[in-house]
Order: structure tokens, then sequence, then C-alpha cells
């Protein structure tokens, strides 16, 4: 509950400031940018000198193989938060699949501690109630930096309240609880180095670059399995009102909800080059980094949703192993 109102709280700043953050020099998509760029630096900082230090000693001290086995296991109580969102989206051969994930690695892989049913030919939905609202058509709203929990959205944001309840953890008994939490926390923030190190070396403003990457991962996301392909430009008579030369057919506008089941004939999560012209492809380590952001040209596409997910300090209630 204090989660919930500490993120309705942030919300409800956001819109207050909205009216006097807004001038000529503003992204479109980012209305409130002074207030964003003084909570990135805040995150940044806290994320600087505390959660990457601690993700560091974690790395050296524990063994391969136990840091992939705790990451499964939980990425594996993530899959629940992703088949309720797959069912709400009605997205049903994706939330039959999470299922028998689920199901697989919880009997076969030794309470989720091994990843069993991804070799098998189940792949991962990352999933997450911003999306299951993007699905019906509620829009995105500003960007917003949150306080810990870094890049997000006013829609994303109301996500993560209800993401809450998804989280297994949460019905755990405190003194069990808070310490796999933390190491929930220093999993997902350790897997994110990579992505951070790259976000150091590429990135002449940090912020932007997680921005845009942020809200390309996320259009990504959003729109899976729903954009129309690209159509040849039409060369018919150049009278013809629905032929002029070098018109092409304008595409299905996106994002409008299908009620039929994309199944696994969707796309994969695969992320669109960034607008911004930076290389990118991402809930976990906020600050960072899913967006996702995209889903320019450069060898570290890949790698720049999670730098997105990097840069915040603490991991939204499902973070990125959901």
């Amino acid at each position: 509950m204090n989660k919930v109102r500490m993120i309705a709280a942030t919300l409800a700043a956001g819109v207050i400031l909205s009216g006097c953050a807004t001038g000529p020099n503003r992204s479109p998509g980012d209305p409130l940018e002074p207030m964003n760029r003084v909570v990135f630096k805040v995150n940044d900082t806290i994320d600087t000198n505390i959660a990457a230090p601690i993700a560091k000693g974690y790395q050296k001290v524990t063994p391969s193989p136990i840091r992939t086995a705790i990451s499964n296991f939980f990425s594996n109580l993530g899959d629940l938060g992703n088949i309720a969102n797959n069912l709400l989206q009605l997205r049903i051969t994706d939330a039959t699949q999470d299922v028998m994930r689920m199901a697989i690695n919880s009997l076969f892989g030794v309470g989720g501690l091994i990843d069993i049913a991804t070799p098998a030919g189940l792949p991962k939905h990352h999933q997450d109630f911003g999306l299951t609202l993007a699905r019906w058509g509620v829009p995105s709203g500003p960007y917003l930096v949150l306080p810990i929990f870094g890049p997000s959205s006013f829609r994303d944001g109301v996500g993560r309240a209800v993401d809450v309840r998804f989280n297994l953890l949460n019905y755990i008994e405190p003194a069990v609880r808070n310490p796999m939490y933390i190491a929930q926390f220093v999993s997902a923030r350790s897997d994110l180095l990579g992505a951070t190190d790259l976000l150091q070396q590429a990135a002449l403003d940090k912020y932007s670059f997680v921005r845009d990457a942020y809200v390309q991962q996320r259009k990504s996301l959003t729109y899976k399995g729903e954009e129309a392909p690209s159509t040849l430009p039409n060369y018919g008579d150049p009278g013809d009102a629905e032929g002029a030369p070098g018109q092409e057919n304008a595409p299905a506008a996106p994002g409008l909800p299908k009620h039929e089941d994309p199944g696994a004939s969707t796309p994969s999560d695969s992320m669109p080059a960034a607008a911004s012209g930076v290389a990118v492809p991402a809930s976990g380590a906020s600050g960072v980094p899913a967006v996702p952001a995209s889903d320019a040209p450069s060898a570290a596409a890949p790698a720049a949703a999670s730098a997105a997910d990097a840069a915040p300090v603490m991991p939204a209630s499902s973070p990125v192993v959901n």
C-alpha cells in the first residue's frame, strides 16, 4: 500500500508541475523534462555510488552458475504477472505458454533455479499492466522519471501499482520477503552492469539516451503483433485518387486492440531503431532500464533498452526478471 501511495503521489506531483514545466524547448513527449532531469540525476547518483558497487561486489563473490540460478528463480516468479497480463490482453496462446513455462520450471527446474522451458521452445513474454492498459487504448501520457523506480510514464506509473499485486513476494512474511527483495534487486542490477558500461561510453546526454530507449522499447512492446506490415509504393495511374506516384499505401493505425490471439505468430520483442539516431534495441533496476528503445544502426542496439533499465536504483515491484 505504501508503494501504491508513493506512485500515486508522484503522478499527482507530475500533473501539478506539468503546467510550469512546459516550454518551447521541451520535447513533445517530455513536457516535464526539467523536473525529470532533476529526479534522473538523483537516481543516477544513488545508482553510481550505491547500487552499482553492490552489484559489482556481488558478481565478484558469486560464481556465475549461482548468479544464473538466482536470476532464473526470480524470473520464474515474474511469469505469474506475465500470465495475468496476457489473459487481460486476450493473448491466450502467450498466457498458455507462460503457464507451461512456470509449471515446467517450477517442477523440473528445481523451483525455477534452472530454466528448462526456454530451450524446450517456450519463450518468455515480458508483460506488465502498463502494456495491458496500452493494449486497450489508454495513452501513455507524458514521459515521467519516478524516484528510485526510474523511467516511466503516467500510464506505466499506474501500471506499476497494479503489478505489485501480481508479485508473489508481497504475500510472504516480512522476515523472508525483505531479504528476497534485496536479493532480487542485486541480481537484477548485476545483470545490467554491461548495459551501464555501454551507456557511459555511448551517451553524450545520458538522460536523453535513456528516455529515447525507454519510449521506443515501450512502443515496440505495445504494438507487438498490431502494426500493419509495410507496403510497397503504389505506382498506379497518377489521376487515380488512391494511386498517386510514389505514395505508399497508409498502414493501419497501430495501437487499436485486436481481439484475436496473435499467438506464436507475433513478432519478437526486438526493438526498432530509435528515432534519435542513437543505437538502441528492457520495469529492473530503474534509472535505467526496458525502453523498453528500441526493442541508427549500431552494434550496441540490443543493450540500449537494458541501459534504460539500469539508471534507477530499485527495481519495480516485479523487475526486469518478470
